[in-house]
């Protein structure tokens, strides 16, 4: 598995440089699997593929803060991101790993892979939920720090997700409203009650994720044309962006 390291300048080249590395390899113009690492800069909001903004986001918020609303082409629900919020991004090779098509194994798969990049760091790491990492305390309880989704294409997917390390969490108070579905362990609890951040050297995590992945080398090069036609086409559009 190769690695990526690359923070694109805007969010929706970010946004779409993760499509643009899945598109490629359905296609057949590259052929290995990819660990992408990139972070949060300025507060911004991203909405599931088929989630509604009113339901899920704070507009007024948003709107006071001047936090701009983007929509990913995997699904899931809203979250919101800043400094101090890595994201990542794996490139599956589904012939190579044909039982990752079973979502419930492509989940477990991912997050097994998570959980041991992490556990060096935070033993107290666990897996909940259908694709949740969180933090185990004796009398919290489990706090989220990591929410994740993904994209099947014809032969790859893309599986990618967030891991709060050192974020300011009352943003996502902010500007996310109680999203309308929930694992059972969040037993209703507020954004400020269920999430928290991992507090660790951000180096060191990327090296642990890398080790856990067992990434080669570095990826040289990057489909720069794709992605100006997915931030053209989608990413810096209204009719995208807000169109639930």
């Amino acid at each position: 598995m190769k690695f990526l390291q690359r923070t694109m300048p805007t969010v929706a080249e970010n946004l779409a440089l993760d499509e643009a590395l899945l598109e490629t390899r359905d296609q057949g113009n590259e052929s290995d699997e990819l660990l992408r690492i990139w972070w949060g800069t300025s507060p911004f909001i991203v909405v599931g593929r088929s989630s509604r903004v009113d339901i899920e986001v704070n507009r007024l918020a948003a709107e006071q803060l001047d936090t701009p609303i983007f929509r990913r082409v995997s699904g899931g629900t809203t979250i919101a991101a800043s400094a101090g919020c890595l994201f990542y991004a794996v490139l599956l090779d589904l012939e190579l790993r044909p039982h990752l098509r079973m979502l419930d194994e492509a989940h477990r798969f991912v997050m097994e892979r998570l959980l041991a990049g992490v556990a060096p760091l935070r033993p107290e790491v666990r897996f909940l939920g259908t694709c949740d990492l969180v933090l185990e305390h004796p009398t919290l309880g489990a706090r989220k720090f990591s929410g994740n989704s993904l994209r099947v294409g014809r032969n790859w997917m893309l599986y990618h997700g967030t891991l709060l390390v050192d974020m300011n969490l009352e943003l996502i108070a902010q500007l996310l409203n109680h999203p309308p579905r929930e694992p059972d362990y969040r037993a209703g609890r507020r954004h400020a009650d269920f999430l928290t951040n991992l507090q660790v050297e951000p180096q060191r995590l990327i090296e642990s994720l890398r080790n856990a992945w067992q990434t080669t080398e570095d990826l040289e090069g990057i489909p720069e044309d794709a992605v100006r036609r997915l931030v053209a086409e989608r990413y810096s559009q209204a009719s995208w962006n807000y169109q639930r």
